[in-house]
């Protein structure tokens, strides 16, 4: 008689990027979020459509799950509200009396809640069916350490609150967790960085990486960088030895209030406003943005020393939200105070989800060790769903598209790297949708990376976004010390790397005196559009084993141009979550002036494509991030 298998499914939900994920022994079966499917990104909703897919694609039924795992800890959350109000009361009580009624009906009743939930998707047993809520830097610490391919390695979880810690450094053996130290709210890194990125015009929750991408047109030599970096560090923040911090709760609304800062106090503090959404970018708006991520790199290099310390480790693994700042990613590996390091991919609150679902096995369920898989246990984050070619033709019919098909992959390959190397843009869609923020070369739209234009074309005529905005590059992963200072893999891309010394093109000696605009079109490279304007680049290593597809696609474009490298951007226009199915493709395809659509091995040209000239039938008007 065989051992029983364990099935856990793992949720995220209701506070921004819910998704679901599903384990069988351990093994991760799939992990979506539920805003790839509902088409409403970082949605908070109850994540049934990302639920569906993880049971439809491992055949389980809810009936025969040993577990329901929710990410967090809602009771402790709750206890964390009501004790923040208290300490600053009477300030703050019209936030109170708004956010009471929101938690006692999602948080209060979570049970309810999330059994509701999965009884729209299908009969079960409720009696039946085991709930389980390990702590918030549990299931991210957990999303790190477990799929990383490491025995023994610290742990630093850093995001902006979970129930009460804000940062955590944990040390992860075999398959044991242990928490060593923890920094507890309101004193936050992650909370500290969105408020900058609301000072600066953009979203919480999801401009943070616009703030990162902006910080490099801050002037580094200009005297206004160095005193608002002074100002942050005297006004704003304490930092101590280990990387803790202490923020001047007089500056900050986020514990009581509905905004983030003190506009005033921030305004008399910097000497401006705060930027409108969509207003224009200044010089100072970008020295701000430069101040506090060097700052952030600073506090995060600091926790990594403490991890060090406390550990003994040769290895690190990262999660939470500020897991996602690559340019501090790749500092902190560039320092060499750890051998290698782990991040996970989906690091902020979708990949809740999966921790949760890896705690509990390891911890809760699992009688046996841990088995290390390498490179890891993420399957390239290709955990998503896949359609098949019939599904493709469904879609073609549907949407009356024209299409041509190859006799080989080599033909395909042959055709799309060419159309490449002419300056077209080309929409890829490829097998399973990626887990996590980042295209991965399954859901991507690729360019040539040496055209000087390709950075504006992609933002301006494809995305429709903010111009300043840097592409990355997804390199062949035996090449990436060609063209960037770089000897680590970087799969998911989650390291900043500078680009070689021996591609750069000399700066004018007044480049820093020039307007934004004119410096980011100023050529730095002969990688041009994947070369931000401090000569660095978020990388992307494309390795044969887990994606044998797109590895061949840019091989054959080795072949065509001696490059091993393109731009690789996600598919979908500003405020679209990543396409999910061939339908979105299409949908996006269309409504761009994208140029190639290929999705498996069906490949669309636009002037092929019945009144291709009407985008206007295809827009969706998404909300802007």
């Amino acid at each position: 008689m065989q051992n029983k298998t364990i099935k856990i499914l793992g949720i995220s939900a209701f506070y921004h990027d819910s998704a679901a994920a599903i384990l069988e022994d351990g093994k991760i079966i799939a992990a979506a979020q539920e805003e790839r499917f509902t088409r409403d990104k970082h949605t908070p909703d109850f994540p049934k459509e990302a639920i569906k897919y993880c049971l439809e694609e491992s055949g389980f039924s809810l009936d025969e799950l040993d577990a329901v795992v929710f990410y967090d800890k809602p009771l402790l959350k709750f206890e964390r509200l009501l004790e923040t109000y208290y300490r600053f009361s009477p300030k703050g009580f019209i936030s109170f009396a708004k956010a009471m009624p929101v938690w006692l009906r999602e948080k209060m009743f979570l049970k309810k809640l999330i059994h509701e939930g999965l009884s729209e998707i299908e009969k079960y047993s409720k009696k039946e069916l085991k709930l389980l809520f390990p702590e918030h830097h549990l299931s991210h610490s957990a999303s790190a350490f477990y799929p990383s391919p490491f025995q023994n390695s610290a742990i630093l979880t850093i995001d902006g609150v979970g129930e009460w810690s804000t940062a955590s450094i944990s040390h992860g053996v075999g398959k044991e967790i242990k928490v060593l130290k923890e920094l507890n709210f309101p004193h936050s890194v992650g909370l500290l960085y969105s408020a900058f990125t609301y000072f600066l015009g953009f979203t919480v929750n999801s401009g943070e990486y616009k703030l990162m991408g902006l910080a490099p047109y801050g002037n580094p030599n200009s005297s206004e960088t160095s005193n608002f970096e002074e100002l942050i560090k005297k006004e704003l923040i304490e930092i101590y030895p280990d990387g803790s911090i202490w923020l001047n709760q007089s500056f900050f609304n986020y514990a009581t209030g509905l905004k983030m800062v003190n506009e005033s106090k921030w305004e008399t503090l910097f000497g401006f406003g705060r930027r409108k959404p969509e207003g224009e970018l200044q010089q100072h708006h970008c020295n701000l943005a430069l101040a506090i991520q060097r700052v952030t790199e600073e506090i995060v290099i600091l926790m990594a020393q403490e991890a060090k310390k406390l550990t003994n480790s040769d290895y690190l693994c990262m999660a939470g939200g500020v897991a996602l700042n690559c340019v501090a990613n790749g500092k902190l590996l560039a320092t060499g105070i750890f051998k290698d390091i782990y991040i996970q991919p989906a690091a902020g609150d979708a990949g809740g989800a999966l921790g949760a679902a890896l705690a509990a096995f390891h911890l809760y369920f699992s009688k046996g060790s841990r088995e290390v898989v390498q490179p890891d246990a993420m399957s390239g984050s290709y955990l998503g769903p896949s359609y098949s070619e019939k599904e493709i033709l469904q879609t073609i019919r549907k949407v009356k598209g024209v299409y041509r098909s190859y006799d080989s992959l080599g033909e395909l390959n042959q055709v799309v790297a060419g159309e490449l190397a002419k300056g077209q843009v080309v929409g890829w869609f490829q097998g399973r949708m990626e887990f996590g923020p980042r295209a991965l070369g399954n859901r991507s739209i690729l360019g040539d990376a040496r055209n000087p234009e390709m950075q504006k074309k992609l933002n301006l005529k494809i995305k429709y976004r903010e111009g300043f905005r840097p592409f990355a590059p997804s390199v062949l992963a035996e090449e990436v010390s060609t063209y960037f200072e770089l000897d680590k893999a970087s799969p998911y891309m989650l390291l900043v790397a500078p680009v070689g010394e021996n591609r750069r093109k000399e700066l004018p000696a007044n480049y820093y005196d020039q307007s934004l605009w004119d410096r980011l079109y100023y050529q730095r490279s002969d990688i041009q559009s994947v070369t931000h304007l401090d000569f660095s680049a978020r990388i992307q290593t494309v390795h044969q084993d887990t994606n044998p597809r797109y590895y061949a696609l840019i091989e054959e474009f080795k072949k065509q141009t001696g490059y091993g490298l393109v731009v690789n951007t996600s598919f979908n226009v500003r405020g679209e979550p990543i396409v999910c199915t061939p339908h979105d493709a299409y949908r996006c395809f269309m409504s761009t002036e994208m140029d190639v659509l290929v999705i498996n091995d069906f490949v669309f040209f636009k002037e092929e494509q019945p009144d291709w000239q009407n985008r206007e039938k295809w827009m969706v008007n998404f909300k802007m991030d």
